[in-house]
């Protein structure tokens, strides 16, 4: 049975680490992975699209509307843009932190309000969580990405020290204590 994960975010933001340290795991926990990536205008703040795949036998990275079990969104907005690619009952893993897109700093549109209650009433079961200050706490404010996969971490089966050989392998030894921080409070979240 294969399971499908979507990072989505802005440019910037960290989602090539995340969706490293998601394959890590995965290929060490024994499974077939494949990662493919689809980039908007990552370098000015756009939509940033990470597709992992994992199962017993994975053919393709793509995911279709309706099939991904679970999405990890460094912004609130983005997680309701990629709302319609989430299965019946699957989980968002959510920063509620929001980055205003271009119509909203332009003043032709904005920011949508009420994005979580929206997207329980649309099946989804959402972890909420302030990511931000979280990456904060633990010593830079661009660990959200870890933060979340720490959020994330919760809904796997996978042995915490298997998440921590996975961060070791991903993380260069001078950020490693910090992200190791940011996961461990995300995890607790």
């Amino acid at each position: 049975m294969t399971k499908n994960i979507m990072i989505v975010g802005v440019g910037g933001q960290g989602s090539l680490l995340a969706s490293k340290l998601l394959g890590q795991i995965l290929l060490s926990e024994g499974y077939d992975v494949k990662v493919s990536e689809v980039h908007g205008m990552s370098q000015r703040g756009g939509s940033v699209v990470t597709y992992v795949r994992f199962g017993e036998k994975v053919y393709s990275p793509i995911i279709d509307k309706g099939e991904a079990d679970y999405i990890v969104s460094f912004e609130l907005l983005e997680a309701a843009r990629y709302m319609e690619y989430l299965k019946p009952g699957g989980h968002i893993v959510v920063n509620t932190q929001q980055i205003d897109p271009m119509p909203v700093i332009t003043g032709a549109a904005s920011y949508p309000t009420d994005l979580i209650e929206k997207m329980e009433q649309g099946g989804a079961v959402v972890n909420a969580m302030d990511a931000l200050s979280i990456a904060t706490e633990a010593g830079s404010s661009k660990a959200v990405n870890i933060a979340l996969m720490g959020r994330l971490s919760k809904l796997f089966d996978f042995s915490e020290q298997a998440w921590m050989d996975a961060l070791e392998a991903c993380v260069p030894p001078k950020f490693l204590e910090l992200n190791k921080k940011a996961f461990a409070l995300g995890r607790a979240e």
